[in-house]
């Protein structure tokens, strides 16, 4: 059940991500690091397993974020 929320919340926000909508993404995200957080502590998902997806799904966001703010022509904040 966990594995499978898990996989859903990760598919929302990777959906949100390419539709452009960053606010809806990142409450997504939210959601699936705690989902991810909660199997790993389960023990459905080892705790490597669900830091290396919850790394990729912020990677993709940060590196959306970044993009967006460049095409507005502002720095990102440090």
């Amino acid at each position: 059940m966990w594995r499978s929320a898990a996989r859903t919340f990760i598919k929302k926000a990777r959906k949100l991500m390419e539709a452009g909508d960053l606010e809806a993404a990142a409450k997504a995200i939210g959601d699936a690091i705690s989902t991810l957080d909660r199997a790993a502590a389960k023990g459905v998902i080892h705790k490597n397993n669900a830091a290396r997806r919850k790394s990729r799904l912020m990677k993709r966001f940060n590196a959306l974020v970044k993009a967006r703010l460049a095409q507005q022509g502002q720095q990102p904040a440090s």
